[in-house]
């Protein structure tokens, strides 16, 4: 036997396929087909890192299996290539981002294809090629043309130092998370895309795809549909504050009023607000912090109560007061909240600080000591007209009162907010759009696309916040589309999740000049029949994606409602954590404890390092990085590989063996399509101990075992199957099960005494009661046990356990 070269086998195989061009989806839009998708990843610096085979191989998998289940399977990968980290990088080296990029695709390929994955790299895309985001701009454009983009004033986190507008995620203590510099809330004027016109659709359509329960709720929660009422509150100034309220049957409980620090309404009452400074001074504070820190529960409350204007409430009209507070955003929902102290544990703790009424108005809790929140049900109080009414029905009265009163009406409401779709920044796509003083925002003619970034001397941000294009005057100097007076282009980028929003689309036809794919590619390959993706896209790209689709479908591009039949996720790779020995936590550079797979390959070889990443634990799950448990699947790729010494002839396999070759390939082809990668994985190490006690293998049995592990490791099955077999093993069809075969004649129950186990004995499957008790009764330790005694009860499980009951 030949030495287990991994380093040869695995060169030698990735040679043939790319000269092959094995894994080519074909045009034949006759066969059956799979489309199979993994995120395509952002291109940094520092490569891949030992998580990301993960989920690549966990598709690989699948979609090596479906090939050689007689499938057209199209399993692409491409490159999410604009966005911050690359522009930083830039501004840091003096190299142009377009390089940069370039460098960073090229060390991931080169990584991706030493790992042996089944990519389809004839269709490789990228969303800086200008080739890509043509069409990146051209549904932009439609959006625009239809009013789902827009432009408006809107708070953004403005980061003083880097001179950026940064997400929330990347606030952290009210500075910036990348530099610490000092974050300021700051008005822009922003373009934003209307998801919300899409937000009951996003959510009526989770019914109809195979996603994650978890995933399902995630974009739920994150759409959060909720029915309530819309509230016109007086004021003692003559304007009305409109509140929306999930609870209107609590109205009498209202106490108070909390209003957002930048609500319009503060300067429009500028002149009647006495404490106009103080309420300044908050502004100013407020403006400093993230909206993730304003919302926190647990953060100190604060605020100013407004003097020289007070609300009114519509059911008593008693005078109230306002506050401004900041845990109350501009953002969401209307600005302003009315305030119910006795049954929300926010507002009761502002009560407190503030010495505020509170009045318990559904029975059942005791306010004096803590709000009562366990209210979803019960009797209302203090409440006037709807007094000793159910929770329920006091909803339904109050919502036809305030309809009858002309002071509110039935709403339903949508905590998903529309998507901010600018960045002030230089890598991202140009917004094809330019201003005229006479025609307004005029989106640029079709045939003038793709609009490409120019070339500039900086990529820093300007002191007012605005794009490195801003400066620019041959960029920005042009001529209206529509009147063909003087214009100025919009001078923003798209921000890093518009490429991503429709890359799936274009794997199906990447290289079409005329649309994003042609009618014909998109009707044959979408939907995509199996994605997966992690956890953490759920609420973001995911949610885009399906709103981008959506809108594509109602304009008639595409052919299906959902992009994606089926969403799965996976865990991270975890590193120990240099702190707290023993413990694992996120790999991180700062840490120190991030596992390169090149140093892994070299060591090892793809085929353990991809079964490892397969057989480390439940693949939904974060599973800790083990050293030992990479050696014990090179170990078995080494018994693998030493079966060839044990090779005799035979077309069948042989008689002791049959059984488990067929729970093998069963096992095997199932637990692959619910994600059982490391079961699927001990059920063919346990089918290699059967072989080994053997003493020898047979032909049919080595080409069944290679075929079932060659989507785990590719490399070395190629090799034993060439050498051994004759052909190319991918080519092969996946082996098929015998039911009945599948099944085993006997069983191994338990027999017990007064509920105490005495032995264990095999009975014939599906056995009669009396032939199972005679044979239990028949074991010399439990006749022993018996003898002399009475049996008052004989207790038989099916296939299970015998208990006797004896006296």
């Amino acid at each position: 036997m030949s030495k287990y070269d991994f380093t040869a086998i695995e060169a030698k195989w990735q040679r043939y396929w790319a000269e092959h061009d094995t894994f080519h989806a074909e045009d034949n839009y006759t066969k059956p087909k799979f489309y199979a998708l993994v995120e395509f990843p952002y291109p940094s610096g520092q490569g891949l890192h030992i998580g990301h085979p993960r989920p690549y191989t966990a598709m690989d998998v699948v979609s090596r299996k479906r090939r050689m289940e007689g499938y057209n399977v199209l399993f692409p990968m491409g490159w999410d290539a604009f966005g911050l980290p690359t522009e930083n990088y830039a501004i840091k080296h003096k190299i142009h981002p377009a390089i940069v990029t370039a460098n960073n695709v090229a060390r991931f390929k080169s990584q991706l294809q030493a790992l042996g994955m089944s990519f389809d790299w004839d269709r490789e895309i990228n969303t800086t090629d200008p080739n890509y985001f043509h069409w990146t701009q051209w549904i932009f454009l439609q959006m625009f043309k239809k009013g789902l983009a827009y432009k408006k004033e809107t708070a953004v986190n403005w980061c003083t130092s880097c001179k950026v507008v940064l997400a929330n995620e990347e606030v952290v203590g009210g500075v910036c998370e990348r530099c610490g510099g000092e974050v300021v809330q700051k008005v822009k004027s922003q373009w934003m895309l209307k998801i919300t016109e899409y937000a009951q659709r996003l959510l009526d359509d989770l019914d109809e795809v195979d996603y994650l329960e978890k995933i399902k709720t995630a974009q739920r929660n994150w759409i959060g549909r909720s029915t309530g009422a819309e509230v016109d509150f007086q004021t003692t100034a003559g304007d009305a504050l409109k509140i929306y309220t999930t609870r209107p049957d609590t109205l009498f409980g209202a106490t108070y009023m909390v209003i957002s620090p930048e609500h319009p309404l503060i300067e429009k009452w500028a002149d009647k607000l006495e404490n106009m400074d103080e309420i300044r001074a908050y502004q100013e504070k407020a403006a400093r912090k993230s909206d993730f820190e304003r919302t926190e529960m647990a953060k100190e409350k604060t605020g100013v109560c407004l003097k020289g204007v007070r609300g009114i409430n519509p059911v008593n009209d008693k005078e109230i007061p306002i506050f401004v507070s900041d845990y109350v955003l501009m953002s969401y929902g209307t600005g302003a909240i009315m305030a119910v102290p006795a049954h929300d544990t926010r507002d009761y703790e502002f009560a407190k600080v503030f010495d505020l009424p509170i009045i318990e108005v559904v029975k059942g809790g005791d306010v004096t000591k803590e709000a009562f929140t366990d209210c979803a049900t019960g009797t209302m109080v203090n409440s006037g007209f709807l007094d000793g009414m159910s929770v329920e029905d006091a909803k339904v009265k109050i919502k036809g009162w305030l309809e009858a009163t002309g002071k509110g009406k039935s709403k339903v409401n949508y905590k998903l907010r529309d998507w901010v779709f600018s960045r002030q920044r230089y890598w991202g796509e140009p917004i094809p759009v330019v201003y005229c003083d006479k025609c307004g925002w005029v989106g640029l003619p079709e045939s003038e696309l793709p609009l490409t970034l120019p070339d500039v001397e900086s990529y820093m941000p300007t002191d007012t916040g605005e794009s490195p294009l801003s400066t620019l005057e041959s960029f920005i100097n042009t001529t209206c589309p529509k009147c063909g007076g003087a214009a100025k282009r919009e001078t923003d980028t798209m921000p890093q999740w518009a490429g991503s929003s429709w890359y799936y689309l274009r794997y199906c036809d990447p290289k079409n000049p005329n649309g994003i794919a042609s009618k014909e590619a998109l009707n044959y390959w979408m939907p995509v029949d199996w994605y997966n993706g992690g956890m953490e896209h759920t609420t973001l790209h995911l949610l885009y994606s399906r709103f981008w689709h959506k809108f594509l479908y109602d304009i008639g591009v595409v052919n299906t409602k959902e992009p994606y039949k089926r969403r799965t996720s996976h865990g991270m790779i975890l590193g120990e954590d240099p702190d707290h020995p023993g413990k694992f936590t996120k790999m991180s550079k700062s840490k120190g404890n991030v596992i390169n797979p090149d140093d892994v390959i070299k060591e090892y070889g793809a085929d353990t390092l991809r079964l490892y990443e397969m057989f480390v634990g439940d693949f939904e799950k974060a599973a800790p990085w083990s050293t030992s448990s990479i050696r014990g699947c090179k170990r078995f790729l080494d018994r693998i590989w030493a079966l060839q010494d044990n090779l005799i002839d035979g077309d069948t396999y042989r008689e002791s063996l049959v059984r488990k070759m067929h729970q093998t390939i069963q096992k095997v082809s199932n637990d692959i399509e619910t994600l059982k990668f490391n079961t699927a994985i001990a059920a063919m190490m346990e089918l290699l101990n059967e072989i080994t006690a053997t003493g020898s293998i047979n032909k049919a049995e080595f080409r069944t075992l290679l075929i079932l592990l060659n989507p785990f490791a590719p490399h070395i099955t190629e090799e034993l199957y060439e050498t051994y077999c004759g052909g190319i093993l991918h080519e092969q069809s996946w082996p098929t099960y015998d039911e009945a075969l599948c099944k085993e004649d006997t069983i191994e129950i338990v027999v017990q005494i007064n509920g105490k186990v005495r032995c264990k004995m095999n009975i014939a499957v599906g056995a009669e009661k009396d032939a199972v008790l005679e044979q239990a009764l028949a074991e010399p330790k439990i006749a022993e046990a018996v003898a002399g005694k009475q049996l008052v009860k004989q207790i038989y499980v099916p296939n299970k356990l015998v208990n006797f009951v004896a006296k």
